[in-house]
């Protein structure tokens, strides 16, 4: 009789616990004191993040941005972007200078394991690939024996092609660059015979920087796994739990039809799914630190996955870039998001 006593009260106190506000975190009060979320960012890459003419972001990795600040703070334009290379990003993240890093970053054993960050999510699905002249007639990354590969230092991207290399036989010479406008640079300008870097990026810089996007072309091989995401220190599981979700909420939102324009007319929806995500039935928000409409805010500003996608990389922007992996997982892609519940 006394076990089933602990145990019943054990149980009710874990029911409890699951019920529970959170505490919003070290990092969130800061957010909240400074009324704004610092997130740190390319420096330039078209479709994920790049500023206009008038200094203003634009890109997927921005928009994951946004929707973190809208979902925090109620506000999607209450976000510093701090514009950073290859080499800085993860001193800025582990120095506390940024609050996040959304910045087109592969997560990886060795980074998961040694840097002090923790990835949140995947927003792009990628792969490492090449690009070169159109006029070279090549077909196969293979063809590229013994030329030279401009490439990029302190990426995932310059250990990927000297293993490419290797495994094929190809003695490919890299030509190393530190500064990436530097790097494509000299691609450009017939220092090399290719550049290698993500195959979203390759389609970013042959729009951006090629006089006509028809003079180059993107080789078909992917040779790596390259799975892109926003990144947060370790030590605030608070935070970490927040940029999670809001990702996992942009996701589910677009498999629940919820989108920048429907936003509001969806909160009267039956939906007890629908109704969870938007607040209207109810409060996720509290165990986040959160008020209950914590997602239906990022969703407002941002739209769901979908629309983020498409209009920065996809159908609806200069990149055309297809869905692929990126699909939901409904549709054969490999987005697959944990319940909002």
């Amino acid at each position: 009789m006394q076990k089933a006593k602990l145990v019943a009260a054990a149980v009710v106190a874990a029911t409890a616990a699951l019920s529970m506000p959170a505490h919003a975190g070290k990092t969130l009060d800061a957010i909240k004191a400074r009324d704004a979320v610092v997130c740190g960012v390319n420096t330039g890459l078209a479709g994920f993040s790049a500023a206009d003419s008038k200094g203003e972001w634009n890109g997927l990795d921005v928009d994951i941005c946004k929707a973190v600040a809208a979902a925090t703070l109620g506000d999607a334009n209450k976000v510093k972007y701090v514009p950073l290379t290859a080499q800085q990003r993860f001193t800025a993240l582990q120095s506390g200078e940024i609050d996040m890093l959304s910045r087109n970053t592969t997560f990886t054993l060795s980074r998961d394991a040694s840097l002090g960050l923790s990835v949140t999510g995947v927003t792009y699905y990628d792969g490492q690939g090449f690009m070169v002249p159109t006029k070279t007639k090549m077909k196969s990354a293979k063809q590229l024996k013994n030329q030279t590969v401009c490439v990029q230092s302190g990426t995932t991207t310059e250990k990927n092609l000297t293993d490419f290399s290797k495994a094929n036989n190809l003695n490919i010479k890299p030509v190393v660059f530190e500064d990436f406008n530097a790097s494509v640079a000299a691609f450009f300008a017939g220092r090399c015979i290719a550049y290698t870097t993500d195959a979203s990026g390759l389609a970013s810089i042959r729009n951006k920087e090629a006089k006509d996007p028809k003079d180059y072309t993107i080789l078909p091989e992917l040779i790596s796994k390259e799975p892109l995401g926003p990144m947060v220190r370790r030590g605030d599981d608070e935070w970490f739990a927040i940029v999670k979700w809001v990702i996992h909420g942009l996701l589910e939102s677009e498999e629940l039809g919820v989108t920048k324009a429907n936003v509001e007319a969806m909160k009267n929806d039956p939906s007890p799914a629908i109704g969870r995500i938007l607040g209207s039935k109810d409060d996720t928000g509290k165990l986040l630190g959160l008020d209950a409409q914590w997602m239906a805010r990022a969703i407002a500003a941002t739209g769901n996955y979908g629309e983020i996608f498409d209009r920065n990389v996809g159908k609806d922007s200069p990149l055309k870039i297809a869905r692929g992996k990126n699909e939901l997982w409904m549709n054969g892609g490999l987005q697959y998001a944990p319940p909002v519940r």
